[in-house]
C-alpha cells in the first residue's frame, strides 16, 4: 500500500527498515514466553513507530504526532517496566510459566500486595498500547498527524500484536488473579465504548474519526478478554474480530490515502467519489459497513461472536451498552457513504489509484465479504 509513498521519499531504505523492525517487535509480542521478551517486543515495535509517525518532516502535525507518541509511549513503557519489576519481586522469575505456577500455588489474596500493584501497572501499560479509554488521548492526534500508510500500520498490525500480548498475559498468566483486574477492565470497556463512539460522531476529519472508531473496536476486543473463558470459542472470537477489523481498516485507509493526497482529510473530500471512482467508492462502502457491523460483512459476525461470548458472563449490561453505542457508530460511518453518493463533488476529475494499492483494496474488500459469508472458517482454522 505504501509503494508510491516510498517512491516520493529520498529515505526509502530508512522507512522500509523501520517498518520491518516494527514487524519484528509485533511478532515478538505474539510469541513471548518471558517478561523480558515482552518488554523488548514492545520497544522494538514502538520505537520505529515514533520515528515513522514523525516521518513527514515538513508537516507540523506529523512532528507533533511523533513527539506525542514518544512522550506518552515512554510513560507506558515506564509503567510496564515497573510492573514487571514488582511481579519479579513477588515471584522470583520473568518466565511466564513459573509466574503462572506461583500464582496457582497461592490461595486467593495471599500473594504480596505489591504483586497486585504490578499486575495493575502491566494492565495500564497494555491498555495504552491498545489505545483504550482513558489511556487513548494520544491516538486521535497521532493517527491524524502520521502519514496515512503509517496510521494504517498502527491501527492494524500494532493493535493486533498488542492484543496478542494482552491475551497471553491476562488470560493465561494472570487468569488466576482475575478478580484484581476484571473490575478495572469493565470500567475501561464501558468508558471506551461511550467516549470513542460519541467523540467519533463529532469529528470532521475522517482520520480522527477512524482513530476514535479504533478505540471502540479495542473495547469490543477487550470484552472477549473480559469473558475470560479459556476455550476455542473465546480465542476464535478475538482472532476473528482482529482479522475482520484489520482487513476493513486496511481497505478504508488505502482509499483514504488516495482521496486525501491533496491534504483535505475532511468528509467533504469524499463528496461525489461514487462518480469520480466508482470501484473505490464501492470498496469504501464495504469497509464502512464492515466497521459498522452491518450484515453480511465480516464486521457483523465479529461483533456477533463477541456478544455471544459475553452472554455467559455477569456483565450482560455491557452487551446492551455495546449495541447502543454501535448504533452511534452507524451514524458516523454512514457519513462517508452519504458524502460519496449523495453530495456533489467539489472536484470533478477522477481519483487515480496506483495498481498495487488498487490490488490491496480490492483483495481486502473481497476478503471482508468472504469472511462474512463463511465466518466459521477462521475459527476452525485457528482452533487447537
Amino acid at each position: 500500500m505504501a509503494n508510491d509513498y516510498f517512491e516520493e521519499n529520498s529515505n526509502m531504505i530508512d522507512h522500509v527498515s523501520l517498518v520491518l523492525f516494527a514487524l519484528v517487535g509485533a511478532l515478538m509480542l505474539t510469541s513471548f514466553k518471558n517478561m523480558t521478551t515482552l518488554f523488548l517486543g514492545v520497544e522494538i515495535m514502538s520505537i520505529p513507530l515514533y520515528v515513522l509517525a514523525a516521518s513527514k518532516k515538513k508537516d507540523i502535525k506529523s512532528n507533533e504526532a511523533g513527539f506525542k507518541y514518544l512522550i506518552m509511549g515512554s510513560f507506558a513503557s515506564a509503567f510496564l517496566l515497573f510492573g514487571i519489576a514488582l511481579i519479579y519481586g513477588a515471584t522470583g522469575s520473568f518466565d511466564l510459566k513459573v509466574i503462572s505456577d506461583v500464582i496457582a500455588s497461592h490461595a486467593a489474596g495471599t500473594m504480596p500486595t505489591f504483586f497486585y500493584a504490578g499486575v495493575i501497572m502491566l494492565l495500564m501499560a497494555m491498555l495504552f498500547k491498545v489505545s483504550a479509554a482513558p489511556f487513548h488521548f494520544w491516538a486521535p492526534d497521532v493517527y491524524e498527524g502520521s502519514p496515512t500508510v503509517i496510521t494504517a500500520l498502527m491501527s492494524t498490525i500494532v493493535k493486533t500484536a498488542a492484543f496478542a500480548a494482552f491475551m497471553r498475559l491476562f488470560l493465561v498468566v494472570f487468569g488466576g488473579v482475575n478478580e484484581i483486574w476484571t473490575a478495572i477492565l469493565v470500567s475501561v470497556v464501558a468508558l471506551s465504548l461511550v467516549i470513542a463512539n460519541f467523540s467519533a460522531a463529532m469529528q470532521t476529519n475522517v482520520k480522527r474519526m477512524l482513530a476514535y472508531s479504533s478505540i471502540s473496536h479495542a473495547a469490543f476486543m477487550l470484552m472477549v478478554v473480559l469473558a475470560n473463558v479459556r476455550s476455542n470459542a473465546t480465542l476464535g472470537a478475538l482472532l476473528y474480530y482482529s482479522l475482520a477489523y484489520s482487513i476493513g481498516s486496511i481497505a478504508a485507509f488505502g482509499i483514504l490515502y488516495n482521496v486525501t493526497k491533496k491534504g483535505d482529510e475532511s468528509f467533504e473530500a469524499f463528496n461525489g467519489l461514487g462518480k469520480r471512482n466508482p470501484l473505490m467508492a464501492a470498496c469504501m462502502v464495504v469497509a464502512m459497513l464492515s466497521l459498522a457491523g452491518i450484515p453480511i460483512t465480516a464486521g457483523f459476525f465479529a461483533k456477533y461472536f463477541v456478544l455471544i461470548n459475553m452472554i455467559g458472563t455477569s456483565y450482560k449490561w455491557l452487551i446492551i451498552l455495546a449495541m447502543l453505542t454501535s448504533a452511534v457508530g452507524v451514524y458516523y460511518y454512514f457519513k462517508v457513504i452519504i458524502a460519496m453518493y449523495f453530495k456533489p463533488a467539489i472536484e470533478t476529475e477522477e481519483v487515480p489509484v496506483e495498481l498495487s494499492q488498487k490490488t490491496v483494496i480490492i483483495l481486502t474488500t473481497i476478503i471482508t465479504l468472504a469472511l462474512g459469508v463463511v465466518p466459521g472458517f477462521v475459527a476452525e482454522m485457528f482452533s487447537f
